[in-house]
């Protein structure tokens, strides 16, 4: 399995080591065509990407692109900001990006108090403790995800299930019917077998990404090649391998609407 490009990876920018030029540098030397620099969205209020910095970032992206002749995206880890679907990557900075990744983190600015408690307060304790997630929160978190999908153009939903607890199919259905990936991820087990199986089953389309915090991971795969042998998952569901190149949605999106 070869990787064609690492669309998940953090810099400076927000609370990743390296630069974007070292990121850029990193993937040429390990092969890959193409990489994003997807730092975390604007409402997380430890280390989010800040406003301010937009148009150093785009400038950095398009410089480590001419150095390494390795295409570098603008790309963003937006956060899910509530029940509705928000997310903080509004409208008018799509024209600033190429990438839309999603997923839920915490300390985020949410939009109510009843987010914040599900999302922040209730997925920690449920995690903590290692116990079962009440049902209401596991729906409450199933329809966060996709009405987000359903409202956004985002190519893909990062690290499924990981310190939260969804419907993993139900969210893969959406995905699946509104061309949105979902993400393999290579950092942290996200995914039991059991519910990757179940995510496989939908037939949606899946990305591998590294979501490197530092430059000697990008582009590692290990952790999800070892998942997809033993789920059984096939190489040709998988969209950023091969020499094979994603069909991004908020591309498509911008070139129709921007």
């Amino acid at each position: 399995m070869l990787l064609t490009g690492d669309y998940h990876t953090h810099t400076i920018y927000s609370h990743g080591k390296g630069t974007v030029l070292e990121n850029a540098e990193r993937a040429k030397e390990i092969g890959l065509k193409e990489i994003a620099i997807s730092d975390h969205g604007f409402r997380q209020m430890a280390f989010g990407l800040r406003q301010k910095r937009i148009p150093s970032l785009i400038a950095d992206c398009r410089s480590a692109t001419e150095k390494t002749g390795v295409k570098v995206y603008v790309g963003i880890e937006a956060n899910l900001c509530g029940e509705s679907g928000k997310t903080d990557l509004e409208e008018r900075d799509y024209k600033n990006f190429d990438v839309y990744l999603m997923g839920i983190h915490r300390f985020v600015k949410f939009e109510k108090f009843r987010d914040m408690n599900n999302i922040l307060v209730k997925n920690y304790l449920y995690t903590f403790f290692k116990k079962q997630a009440s049902k209401s929160l596991i729906d409450y978190n199933t329809r966060a995800l996709i009405n987000s999908i359903q409202k956004y153009p985002i190519d893909a939903i990062t690290h499924l299930n990981y310190l939260s607890f969804c419907n993993v199919a139900e969210v893969a259905k959406a995905a699946r019917d509104y061309g949105t990936y979902i993400e393999l991820n290579s950092k942290k087990v996200h995914l039991s077998d059991e519910e990757l199986a179940l995510v496989n089953d939908t037939g949606v389309r899946f990305i591998i990404d590294s979501d490197a915090h530092s430059t000697d991971r990008i582009g590692d795969t290990k952790l999800v090649e070892e998942m997809i042998a033993r789920v059984g998952i096939s190489e040709d569901r998988i969209d950023n391998i091969n020499g094979r190149y994603p069909d991004f949605r908020f591309r498509k999106y911008k070139e129709k609407n921007l």
